[in-house]
């Protein structure tokens, strides 16, 4: 089975984009913005907790989603393909 990597990586692209997105909106709704630099914040430049921080966060995580669910994709089928020659021999 091979998978569609345009499809895979935009579905990844909003998955992770929208959980990042949602997950600080839930810590907004509970903790209150604090705009504090996160973890995620050092690796996503302007990230942090607070509404325009959550935009930010969006953007990247559509853009590293989107780049990683290509990669991830690609490999799946370069591997399927060569797992799937070496079981028929």
């Amino acid at each position: 089975m091979k998978l569609n990597i345009k499809a895979f990586a935009v579905t990844f692209a909003l998955f992770w984009g929208l959980g990042l997105f949602l997950a600080t909106w839930w810590i907004i709704a509970f903790d209150g913005a604090s705009g504090q630099i996160t973890l995620i914040g050092k690796v996503y430049r302007g990230y942090s907790i607070s509404p325009v921080g959550s935009v930010i966060g969006l953007a990247w995580a559509l853009f590293d989603g989107l780049a990683c669910g290509a990669i991830f994709a690609w490999l799946y089928n370069k591997l399927s393909d060569t797992f799937s020659h070496s079981a028929k021999m």
